[in-house]
């Protein structure tokens, strides 16, 4: 029989509904997964069981189901604030922090029914290539417990690809739930900026930084989003997202690119690549081609490192002892920028922005690799070089997927098939803002009809 922690959250809402299956044994069941291999892998910084079982509790108790999560566990990413739980952001300057409210997108994930287990790990504050800190980790990846499972949200990934969540929460920045997505061998959604709002962000336009979910399937990404999505007054960005939901028409066209024309990208990652694009001509026209993205990488440095150092620089003034190496670097990176550097920045980027408008105007997807490296060992704390070259910054292995940050295009990330010898890959499938249910329809045909989907890790 089929393991109630092998389901989907699809299944099990709709188990749960049909009395089929209680919330208190489904949490049970994931408690108990849990307790048998987060010590091994650090998944999480913080587990809720009792806060879990009563709010199980309450599902079972409610005569009609509470919404679409009616009673499905789900953990949430140690960078957002949950009611009466701990929630450190990955810092022993917050250790004790219980906030007094939840995040918006918490509120929304309880009141569509979910249960939330727990915390999962992040570095601190998010900035880091391991998932690691002074609370926690590392967060081990299960296919390998001597490799990484990526930044920010590798926690979430990890949580979700040993079968300890069917469903999680995480975050993306430069790519922090892709890469821990294919470095785990699962899916993620990091949706249109605004889709998902954020009425507490202290710059109301900024829209390099999203909430997103990673999950098993398609199916439970999209069942996600839509409890979660929806304008609010105190978000601009959220005001402003329209929503494509014309079917897909035909077949598919894709632009694909191993790389943009100039992120460094791992002659092995090239490889998988291009076996991914072999595959993906079965089900599309796929074309290799790329929308400009000359200084992309430039401008993503400037405009990320004047964000950092806008919203921590207070930190590193007064408690920089306290502080993370990698803190350090990404906080000073800021601390030298110029209201010139910034706009000029600002003018690179629309112009990206723009020619990758240009480019939907002749493809329904564009399709890149969702990481530039295979996993390396928890004990190197940085991607330093590729392939023998050096890079700039401890950043730029993060370039193949910061470049759809910092235009604001919606990403779907798929795990490609692959021999069991091989480490996860996935790939990035973008499209165009307020597309994400066309991503949903194109992720389905890959998982169907490609094998594209995880496959459990060995633990």
């Amino acid at each position: 029989m089929t393991s109630i922690c092998d389901l989907s959250a699809t299944s099990i809402a709709r188990a749960i509904t049909k009395r089929e299956l209680s919330s208190r044994e489904v949490v049970d069941a994931y408690l108990a997964r849990i307790a048998d291999q987060d010590a091994q892998l650090a998944a999480f910084v913080t587990v809720d069981a009792d806060g879990a079982r009563r709010a199980a509790q309450t599902c079972d108790a409610a005569s009609t189901p509470i919404g679409p999560l009616h009673g499905v566990p789900v953990a949430i990413k140690d960078l957002t604030d949950t009611a009466g739980l701990a929630t450190t952001y990955g810092s022993v300057l917050f250790r004790d922090h219980v906030p007094a409210e939840d995040d918006l997108v918490v509120a929304r994930l309880r009141r569509a029914g979910a249960v939330v287990l727990g915390k999962t790990n992040t570095p601190e504050f998010g900035f880091g290539a391991v998932c690691t800190n002074r609370l926690c980790g590392p967060t081990r990846n299960p296919f390998d417990p001597a490799l990484t499972s990526g930044g920010s949200s590798g926690g979430a990934a990890v949580a979700v690809a040993a079968g300890m969540v069917p469903l999680a929460h995480g975050t993306d920045f430069g790519g922090s739930v892709r890469t821990p997505a294919s470095f785990c061998d699962v899916a993620s959604i990091r949706p249109t900026p605004g889709r998902i709002p954020s009425p507490r962000r202290p710059l109301g336009w900024d829209m390099l930084a999203t909430h997103g979910f990673l999950a098993r399937g398609v199916d439970d990404l999209a069942l996600s989003l839509s409890v979660c999505a929806g304008g609010d007054a105190n978000d601009p960005l959220s005001t402003a997202v329209g929503n494509d939901n014309r079917p897909l028409a035909g077949r598919p066209r894709i632009a694909v690119t191993p790389d943009f024309g100039v992120a460094p990208v791992a002659r092995n990652v090239r490889a998988r690549f291009a076996a991914a694009c072999g595959a993906l001509a079965r089900v599309a026209d796929v074309v290799p081609s790329s929308p400009d993205c000359n200084g992309a990488i430039e401008t993503f440095r400037t405009l990320r490192a004047a964000h950092i150092a806008d919203s921590h620089g207070a930190l590193l003034r007064t408690r920089r002892a306290e502080l993370t190496p990698t803190v350090v670097w990404n906080i000073e990176a800021g601390t030298s920028l110029s209201a010139d550097d910034y706009l000029n920045a600002e003018r690179r980027r629309t112009a990206i922005y723009r020619s990758f408008c240009e480019l939907f105007t002749r493809a329904d997807f564009l399709v890149a690799p969702a990481a530039s490296v295979f996993p390396w060992p928890n004990e190197i704390s940085d991607v330093t070089a590729i392939d023998g070259a050096a890079l700039e910054t401890p950043i730029d292995y993060l370039a193949v997927t910061f470049i759809v940050s910092l235009v604001g295009f919606p990403v779907l990330t798929v795990p490609v098939r692959r021999e069991t010898s091989e480490l996860p890959f996935g790939i990035q499938i973008i499209a165009p803002p307020g597309c994400e249910s066309r991503l949903f329809a194109f992720g389905r045909i890959l998982e169907n009809e490609l094998g594209f989907s995880h496959r459990r890790p060995p633990c």
